[in-house]
């Protein structure tokens, strides 16, 4: 006897569901709070249905990780399209990028990632590994004391705008951002 109802299956609707409430768990209880039994329960989804896309939990910040950083590069790959200076192009996108962060309205995956990135060693690992494989791309244009120094504050003000220790206002900030992308050209 057939089933008079069978829903239909969206893989990639229920991925993007988990990784969502992971991204919500994380944000609001922290990483220990992302346990594969609160995600499939909070999502609403079976845990044999969760284990079909991430197999434990830390396939699941992996994967979370995957998905901010691929959007992170979007954004750095569209921000060095726009500069027709070769000179420091990748530092002045990554300041672009950095700099947007806390207006985006997926701010809070990216809150989510720092986070992740703070608390779990693999992570940390993956984003170093990020950070030199893109410094490796520009080292003839990109490599300068200056070039590291304006990620390095772009990184601070990142962590800044995490923690909400610094109120700063959107004149200062967009002066901030000019002096540092000044620094890639020096």
């Amino acid at each position: 006897m057939k089933n008079a109802y069978q829903r239909k299956k969206q893989p990639e609707l229920v991925r993007r569901q988990l990784l969502d409430v992971a991204a919500r768990l994380s944000l609001e209880q922290g990483i220990a709070a992302v346990t594969l039994d609160a995600v499939s329960q909070a999502a609403g989804v079976s845990k044999g249905g969760l284990l079909h896309h991430f197999p434990n939990k830390l396939a699941l910040l992996d994967g979370l990780f995957d998905e901010l950083v691929a959007r992170f590069d979007r954004s750095i790959e569209e921000a060095m399209a726009a500069d027709d200076v070769e000179k420091g192009r990748f530092t002045r996108a990554y300041l672009t990028v950095c700099f947007a962060l806390d207006r985006e309205a997926e701010a809070q995956g990216w809150q989510v990632l720092t986070v992740a990135l703070l608390a779990e060693p693999h992570l940390k690992a993956r984003w170093r590994d990020w950070v030199a494989w893109r410094a490796a791309e520009f080292p003839a244009t990109d490599s300068s004391p200056n070039c590291l120094l304006a990620r390095f504050a772009a990184d601070g003000v990142w962590l800044a705008d995490l923690m909400q220790s610094h109120d700063i206002d959107a004149s200062t900030r967009a002066a901030l951002l000019q002096k540092l992308k000044a620094l890639s050209l020096e």
